[in-house]
Parts: structure tokens; C-alpha cells; sequence
């Protein structure tokens, strides 16, 4: 009996092992990778739902943990292969989850800005455009003005102004929010015009444009929002590599005075469980010279301009699941012009290039420092993942020097400084809604900013605004059917700008029209919510829609300064919430890609800059209503040819108290803009790229009874410009480029002249510039 009751349980015990063995079999999943020939491929990288598992084996294999949903997303990725992002089902699963890895293959792009939290391009409920390592590198070669390579690419944004600002450089017809790895470079309180110009595009990995407003991201984000990503390591960086690039420019029709020059070393490696990115650029501009071989107009010129950025970037793995990174960034961009411009007249002669010496200190950049240090962990606690930054940024621009202006009395020359803090908190928890996969991100980001405008000689222009804001948000995705995707999310605004009593700027002698203004505290808060629908399960057609808010406390300091009530409490400062609509699809097949959507933006209290008939600027409190649409094309005609292009039109109008309606001036409304390009790969080795910007006429305002027109208001006419670039590869080390702007050598007005209006901004653009690029890898 002993011996029976032993038997039975031993066999209990084994079949309670066997069971757990089973159960425990039943949770463990394979991904199995190879390439075209079905060989495996080793070290590719494995995310299930953002969180990584780890590499896979020599035999290409990687097994890891089935997730308790039963649906979920997998991701894999390696250097030198696009990514790829597969939707599973559990109850599909019956073998290894088999990817199949081609090197250049057009695969699904990986987004981070959109949501937060990497996710794929075709599940957003929103229109994104990405420009990737290749892109950036490509319009470099023509131009490393990231504000001129985002301008003749990104739809719907405004094309460079060619000079140190991106002032009417607007995305849709509103202000966009800049941000550099999600620290916020732009001054919402006082827009400086210089925050797109606040990197350089050589520690770029990749841009990414959201448009529209967002309530995912907060304050100066309701036009958008632009992330530049910086450079990461690859998990196989070698312990030590490098790139060392030279670069040089010359007009090829007036060559004096116009040579250039830019010298760049990054370095990067791997070891162990740290990992490090540091690099410097030197960047110089030449004279600049319009197609008739004169000098451009100085006027916030790029003429003689000074780029310097210093970059770093060290991480720390602390296991397979999170990280410590921290980052450094410093720009400085500023002009030491030789020449002084010479006025000419609006519409008739142009204002050109004169030797002479500006009485001011140089203008622009004169620092921008980010600092970051951020924590990752993919699984904080059940499966619950966790992104968490601190941040700083310092900002000081320099504007122009002028003997006179409205503005002040006598001649004056204004900085404006912005200093920042901050702490940016997401989590993301991804569960199951009965039978509905679902994820939440949610988090809070905390900003402290104080922003002021002060003259050279002492004099108060702006105030010190002290600005603390406080945001939770979350926001919810729900895969309501097979690949109909539902996102919606809420963010609660809450800012207290402090402002001390101050007196504003005198505008005649003995201070006459100075205004003394109470200081005190002006309170925002506002909830702003967005949802949109996705249906991304047909590549040929793949729709969706969306609604979604933004908040801004935009040009409070132009408010501010312009005050004419002697309490603060009395003046209009009520923030812009704007209201965005958007339908829109995106289709591919076979080789064709194509996108389209069409928006429209309101907001019950917007804010313009308008001027009356003696020049004066101000700001102008009504509702506005903004509307147009976007297109975009990528056909791959063979394997060596591929053309592509792109066509957005936006208007808006603004309604007076009577309920007249008038145009949006030329700040806020770019003219219709289409670009188009021609690649031609004939050989792994050397690419060629034609491309075309196209800028439309817009003329939507009368001359007034003195016969000219009203600042900003000024008609715009068609401008055609071609550019080229070419690339060769010599070898693994080497690498030759070639890039030619203004390729016809036309002579042109650039947008911003146009319809400026303003004798002193009336200068041509840039005629031919030619680049040679020689780079170095190891």
C-alpha cells in the first residue's frame, strides 16, 4: 500500500510539473529573423508594445515572455534595415514570428513626438511628416540652415525667411512649438523668432513634424509641433568611431567675398553598458549675393554669420529594461557683417550690401544651452513603462540695432533672454477593455520660465514674466476593431505668470507716452482634449479623422509692452485655445505612396500683429478661422528612379467687432507652396537629387490712401526655385557630396520681402551657392 500511495504521489508531482512546464511553455514566444535569402540575422533588436526583450541569437531567434494581452505590437530593428512593426494576435500565433529583413526596404516609420511613446506612423490619428538621417544629410549638402531644409520640405510650413529669424515661418498659419528631444526651445511669452534656428542639423538623427494643434504637448503648440531628435548610439556601435567633415562654398557667379566654410567631428561608441556621442561643428558664411552678383541687404542678414554647436550625449544601460541618458546642447549663431545695408525702396529697388560698419553689438543666437537628463524604464512595475526627463534651457538672441522705431525713443538695439526649467513625467500602462486591447499614456509636465526683453543701454522693454505651469494629461488608445484605432486624451493647463510693476518704454523726450503699469499675477487655465479615429488596416486606403485642441500664451510680452491701461488686471491677456479638424488618408501601392488631408483651425480669441497707416504694430484680440489641405507623393518609377512631391494651400480670416471679415496677413498665411524632386540612384555608390520649391502669389489686401500698403500686407508673387545635390561614396571611409542652391542663379524677392512691405526688409534672395562636402568614417 505504502508503495502504491508513493507511486501515486510521485505521479501527481509529476504531472503538477508537467502542467506547469506546459503553462509555462505556452508563454514563451520566438521571433525569428533572416534576411532575402533566409539566412538568420543576429543582433536585431526586439521591442513587444515600446518595451524591449533583447537581441536575437546567432541563429536569429529571441524568445521572451507571451504579454498578458491578446493583442499587442512588435518591433525589430537593426543598422543598415529599415524597422519593421508587426500587430499580433495570440490567437493567431501557432510558430515563430517570422520577419524577414531587406536592406533599403520601404517599411512602416517609428514615431515618438505624436503620442509620447514610439509608435507607428499608420496609427496616428493625425498628419506627420518625418525627414530621416538620408533627408537631412541630402539638403545639407544644399544648405545647413535647418529652418531653409525644413522650409522647402515639411508641407504646410512656411519657407525660410533667409535671414537670422523665422519670424511668419508658421506651420498651417499658427505658431509652432520647437523642441530639441522634448525640451521647448521657443519663448511663447515673447516670440524671438529664432527658435528654429536653434540646432544644427549635424547632431540630427531625425525631425518630426506633428500638425496641428496638440493637446499632448502644451504651451506655443497651436500650430504643431516640430521635434528635432538627436543622435543615438546603435546597440553595435563600436567602441570608438567617428566622422570628420569639411565642407566649403563659393558663389559661382560673384565669387568675391562669398567663400564659406564648415568643419564638423563627431565621435561615438559603446562599451559595456555605457554608451557616448559627442561632437562639434564650425560653421561660416560668406558674403551672400543675389543673382546679379549684389550684396543682400543686412537687414538680420545671414551675411558673415558665425554657427558654432557643441553636442554630447553619454547613456547608461542599467539592465535590458532601462536607462539613464544625459544630454548637452550649445548653439550660437551670429553675424559679424562687414556691410551695412542701404535702403531702397518697396517694390521698386531693392536694399542691398554697402561696406560699412553696424553701430550695434552682432545679432542672433548669442547662446542656447539644453541640458537633459532622462530615465527609462520599459516595465516600472507590472507592465507599466516609464519616461521621465529633467531639463534647463538658456536662450539670449540679439536683435538688430536701430537709429529710430516707433517703439522707444531714440536709437536702441534689445536682447530677449528666456531661461527655462522643467520636469516631463509619461507613463504608459498598456491593459485589456473586456476583449479591447487598450493602453493609457498619462504624466504631468512642470515648466518653469522667465522671459524678458531688456535694451543694450539698460532700458526695460519687457518686463521680467515669471511663468509657472503645471500639466497633467492622459491619453487613451483603444484598438476598437481589427485595426480601428480610437485615441483620445485630455490636458489641463494650469499657468500663474507673475509680472512686478514696471513702466513701458517712453516714445518722445522727457518720457512722453511711458505708461506706469501695476504688476501683479495673471492666472491661465484651460482643458483642452483631442480624439481622432484610424483605420489602418489597408495599406491602399488608410483614413482617418480627428479633433484636437491647443493652448498658448502667445506674445503676452508684445501685449505687455504696448499697455496702455495702468493695470495689469485690466489688460487683455487671455490665452489662444484653438479648435482643429482634420480628415485625412494615406494610400499605398505597390510602389506609390500618396497622403491628402484637409484641416481647419478656430479660435474665439486669436491674436495678429496688424499695423496701422504710421507702421505701428498691434496686437489684435478677435476670432479667426483658418482652412486648407495638404497633398504629398512618392512614386519609385524602378529601382534607380523616384520622384515625389508635395502641395498645401492654407487661408485664414480674422473678425473685427462688427463682424467684418479681413484676411490674416502675410505673417500668419504663407502663399501656396508645392515642392518637387527627381532621385536618381544609378549605383549603391552615387545618387543624384533635383528638387523644386514653388511659392504661389497671395494678394489679399488694398493699398491704403496714401498708396502703399499696410505692414505685412504686401502682395506676393510667384517664385520658382531648382536645387541639386549629388552624393558619392568612394568607399567605406569615404564619401564626396555636391550641392548647388538656386541652381538657375534666379533673381528673386524672397516671401518675407514681399509682403513685408517695409523698405528696410526689401532684399533679394540668395542667387547661386555652390558646396563641395568631403567626409571621413571610421
Amino acid at each position: 500500500m505504502k508503495i502504491f500511495f508513493s507511486v501515486c504521489r510521485h505521479t501527481i508531482i509529476l504531472i503538477a510539473l508537467l502542467s506547469v512546464s506546459n503553462e509555462l511553455l505556452a508563454q514563451i514566444l520566438q521571433v525569428s529573423v533572416q534576411d532575402a535569402a533566409t539566412n538568420p540575422i543576429e543582433n536585431v533588436q526586439v521591442w513587444v508594445d515600446s518595451r524591449i526583450q533583447g537581441k536575437t541569437d546567432n541563429q536569429g531567434v529571441l524568445a521572451f515572455n507571451q504579454p498578458s494581452r491578446s493583442q499587442f505590437q512588435i518591433r525589430i530593428s537593426k543598422v543598415g534595415y529599415s524597422d519593421q512593426v508587426r500587430n499580433v494576435h495570440i490567437d493567431t500565433v501557432s510558430a515563430p514570428i517570422e520577419f524577414t529583413l531587406g536592406s533599403g526596404q520601404q517599411m512602416e516609420q517609428i514615431v515618438v513626438t505624436a503620442g509620447r511613446k514610439p509608435e507607428s506612423i499608420a496609427n496616428v490619428p493625425s498628419s506627420i511628416s518625418i525627414l530621416n538621417a538620408r533627408d537631412i544629410e541630402m539638403q545639407s549638402q544644399i544648405s545647413t540652415n535647418i529652418a531653409s531644409v525644413l522650409g522647402n520640405t515639411i508641407p504646410g510650413l512656411g519657407t525660410s525667411t533667409a535671414k537670422g529669424s523665422n519670424a511668419g515661418q508658421t506651420l498651417r498659419g499658427r505658431a509652432v512649438l520647437i523642441l530639441i528631444d522634448g525640451i521647448p526651445q521657443s519663448t511663447p511669452l515673447m516670440n524671438g523668432a529664432r527658435d528654429m534656428r536653434s540646432v544644427d542639423p549635424a547632431v540630427l538623427e531625425r525631425v518630426e513634424v506633428i500638425k496641428g494643434a496638440t493637446s499632448i504637448y502644451g504651451n506655443g503648440s497651436a500650430g504643431g509641433v516640430i521635434n528635432y531628435i538627436t543622435k543615438k548610439n546603435d546597440p553595435n556601435a563600436p567602441r570608438i568611431g567617428g566622422t570628420t567633415t569639411v565642407r566649403g562654398t563659393l558663389a559661382p557667379g560673384e565669387a568675391s567675398e562669398t567663400g564659406g566654410y564648415r568643419f564638423a567631428q563627431s565621435l561615438y561608441g559603446r562599451s559595456n553598458k555605457w554608451n557616448y556621442a559627442v561632437s562639434g561643428v564650425m560653421d561660416y558664411t560668406g558674403l551672400q549675393r543675389d543673382g546679379d552678383g549684389l550684396p543682400l541687404g543686412q537687414t538680420d542678414g545671414l551675411s558673415n554669420n558665425r554657427q558654432y554647436n557643441a553636442f554630447m550625449k553619454v547613456g547608461y544601460d542599467i539592465d535590458e529594461k532601462s536607462d539613464l541618458t544625459l544630454v548637452y546642447n550649445f548653439f550660437n549663431s551670429l553675424q559679424d557683417a562687414r556691410y551695412i545695408s542701404q535702403i531702397g525702396t518697396y517694390g521698386e529697388e531693392p536694399t542691398i550690401g554697402v561696406r560699412g560698419t553696424d553701430p550695434g553689438a552682432n545679432t542672433g543666437t548669442r547662446f542656447n544651452h539644453n541640458a537633459m537628463l532622462s530615465y527609462r524604464n520599459a516595465q516600472i512595475f507590472g507592465n507599466t513603462s516609464l519616461n521621465a526627463a529633467a531639463f534647463i534651457n538658456s536662450f539670449s538672441s540679439m536683435n538688430r540695432y536701430v537709429e529710430e522705431t516707433p517703439s522707444w525713443f531714440g536709437p536702441g538695439q534689445t536682447m530677449i533672454n528666456s531661461n527655462k526649467k522643467g520636469l516631463r513625467v509619461d507613463l504608459n500602462t498598456p491593459f485589456d477593455l473586456g476583449s479591447v486591447p487598450s493602453e493609457v499614456t498619462y504624466g504631468v509636465d512642470v515648466l518653469h520660465d522667465v522671459t524678458f526683453q531688456d535694451l543694450t543701454d539698460g532700458r526695460v522693454f519687457v518686463p521680467k514674466m515669471n511663468m509657472i505651469n503645471y500639466a497633467p494629461f492622459a491619453q487613451l488608445t483603444l484598438n476598437l476593431v481589427d485595426q480601428l484605432i480610437f485615441k483620445g486624451g485630455i490636458r489641463y493647463e494650469n499657468a500663474n505668470v507673475k509680472i512686478n510693476d514696471f513702466s513701458t518704454l517712453a516714445t518722445g523726450p522727457n518720457g512722453e507716452g511711458s505708461v506706469a503699469v501695476q504688476g501683479g499675477e495673471v492666472p491661465y487655465s484651460a482643458a483642452t482634449f483631442n480624439a481622432g479615429l484610424r483605420y489602418s488596416k489597408y495599406a491602399l486606403f488608410n483614413p482617418f479623422i480627428s479633433f484636437s485642441q491647443g493652448f498658448t500664451i502667445n506674445e503676452l510680452g508684445r501685449i505687455v509692452r504696448n499697455a496702455t491701461e495702468s493695470d495689469l488686471t485690466r489688460i487683455q491677456t487671455d490665452p489662444i485655445v484653438t479648435n482643429n479638424y482634420e480628415a485625412g488618408f494615406s494610400s499605398q501601392w505597390n510602389n506609390i505612396h500618396f497622403s491628402a488631408a484637409y484641416f481647419i483651425s478656430t479660435s474665439k480669441l486669436g491674436l495678429s500683429l496688424v499695423a496701422n497707416d504710421e507702421g505701428i504694430f498691434r496686437s489684435q484680440r478677435a476670432p479667426e478661422r483658418i482652412y486648407g489641405f495638404e497633398a504629398a507623393a512618392d512614386i519609385r518609377i524602378t529601382p534607380q528612379w523616384t520622384i515625389g512631391g508635395t502641395y498645401s494651400y492654407v487661408e485664414g480670416k480674422i473678425e473685427a467687432e462688427d463682424g467684418t471679415k479681413t484676411y490674416l496677413n502675410g505673417t500668419r498665411i504663407m502663399p501656396p507652396k508645392a515642392t518637387g524632386y527627381l532621385d536618381f540612384q544609378p549605383r549603391n555608390d552615387l545618387s543624384f537629387q533635383l528638387s523644386w520649391v514653388h511659392t504661389g502669389s497671395r494678394a489679399r489686401f488694398e493699398r491704403n490712401a496714401n498708396g502703399v500698403f499696410r505692414g505685412n500686407e504686401g502682395a506676393v508673387e510667384t517664385i520658382d526655385l531648382l536645387n541639386l545635390n549629388a552624393s558619392y561614396r568612394m568607399n567605406k571611409n569615404w564619401n564626396l557630396g555636391l550641392g548647388v542652391s538656386n541652381l538657375l542663379n534666379k533673381t528673386y524677392y524672397t516671401v518675407y520681402s514681399q509682403y513685408g512691405a517695409n523698405a528696410a526688409n526689401y532684399v533679394r534672395g540668395e542667387g547661386a551657392l555652390a558646396s563641395l562636402n568631403l567626409q571621413y568614417t571610421f
